[in-house]
């Protein structure tokens, strides 16, 4: 049995989680028919998606359940306590940043534990009174396949599955992104680059996601955290920028304040990429490691415009690369990487490996969100209610033999 990550690693919101703040209402309105009907009839869930895919989401999913499956032995004054929970962390957010009411901070805080240590003494958790079965993070499956059984009183976590769902939904998205990129590049490294493209408090996950998928290169270090890593990244446009443009002087003062860190110059801020890939190498010697292509999709860059006539010339395109990589070969600069970003996905990469294009490394962006339309959407069903099978039509109960038992 492999070790599965623990509830500790992702930050939940407990307590959000146990009240149904995060779930679709219909979800926890079913928990408190069930509650007041005193009904608990026992069911199988059977969690799927439509796609063949890398799974991941699978540990943090059960870590969901693990935390949040449960009720309140007063419900009334459960739901009292949580809307004042919720109306400190308002006050606790707006004192939070005014240090002369650092005081009030540090009392409200005082509050909001105390009511959270109310909150965990009315709740009962009912996890092990469940029997959770489910496939491994990074795993690939296919279309319809379970990847999660979950079988107990039904009201125990009904309240639920809109998270749990929604947090499968993106980690697969994800990891199966990056694992077709990773599997177009074939043995070339693949730098996941898209933090800009979504919320911040997603990266964690995202990085797990990404690294389910295939790569260990990322670009935050909240990206890496889950699994003890740091992210990675060298010079942007904008320290280009703030030394008004001149690249070398930019890449020079990289190399000063982090002497022990693979150097890579950012090469397309004049749109001259060959131009200034030879100006940073002559300058950096053998401390440059590498020169990155960024060359925005609406630009053609300068040395590409003698060419023009016989292929789509805006962007990163192969003959860039070739006349980099031509021209760092004939100064004698063989030894400089090249690694190139800007609208790169497996369509695009995969044609450029298999045209032999001289690139190092690839960096890529937004295509590794691509697919929130619909695409990897997972789907729970009850499908057996008090050992009788009961699945809507067009749904039945499917085993799966692959499904470990969760302890």
């Amino acid at each position: 049995m492999k070790e599965r990550l623990p509830p500790a690693i992702f930050d939940l919101p407990v307590h959000e989680l146990r009240r149904g703040y995060r779930s679709d209402v219909y979800f926890w309105r079913e928990k408190i028919i069930l509650e007041k009907d005193n009904h608990y009839p026992k069911v199988i869930m059977q969690v799927f998606q439509k796609e063949d895919a890398i799974l991941c989401g699978i540990d943090e999913a059960i870590a969901i359940l693990k935390v949040a499956a449960g009720y309140y032995t007063d419900p009334v004054k459960g739901y009292k306590l949580f809307d004042q929970l919720i109306d400190i962390k308002k006050e606790i957010r707006l004192n939070s940043l005014n240090s002369e009411n650092y005081n009030k901070y540090l009392e409200l805080i005082k509050i909001k534990l105390d009511i959270q240590n109310e909150l965990d003494n009315l709740w009962i958790s009912s996890f092990n009174e469940l029997k959770v079965k489910a496939l491994y993070d990074g795993e690939k499956i296919k279309s319809f396949e379970n990847v999660m059984t979950v079988e107990g009183i039904a009201g125990y976590f009904a309240h639920l599955e809109t998270v749990y769902l929604g947090v499968l939904a993106r980690r697969t998205r994800i990891a199966t992104n990056v694992y077709n990129t990773v599997r177009a590049a074939g043995v070339k490294p693949v730098l996941f680059f898209p933090a800009r493209f979504d919320h911040f408090s997603t990266q964690g996950g995202d990085g797990y996601a990404a690294k389910m998928g295939g790569t260990t290169s990322v670009s935050t270090d909240s990206q890496a955290e889950w699994w003890g890593a740091k992210g990675i990244g060298t010079i942007p446009h904008s320290l280009i920028a703030v030394y008004n443009g001149n690249t070398v002087l930019a890449t020079k003062k990289f190399a000063e304040i982090y002497p022990e860190l693979n150097l890579i110059s950012l090469v397309d801020y004049e749109n001259d990429c060959v131009k200034v890939s030879l100006e940073v190498a002559k300058e950096l010697g053998k401390r440059l490691y590498g020169v990155r292509l960024d060359t925005s999709g609406t630009m053609v860059d300068k040395s590409v415009i003698p060419q023009m006539g016989q292929f789509p010339p805006t962007g990163v395109t192969p003959q860039l690369v070739c006349n980099v990589r031509n021209a760092l070969d004939e100064h004698g600069f063989g030894w400089v990487k090249i690694i190139v970003s800007g609208g790169f996905n497996p369509e695009k990469i995969r044609f450029f490996e298999e045209e032999k294009i001289p690139v190092d490394a690839y960096g890529v962006g937004s295509y590794l969100f691509a697919g929130a339309g619909g695409k990897f959407d997972f789907t729970a069903d009850i499908v057996i209610n008090n050992n009788k099978h009961c699945a809507k039509e067009g749904r039945r109960y499917r085993e799966n033999e692959r499904l470990e038992v969760v302890i």
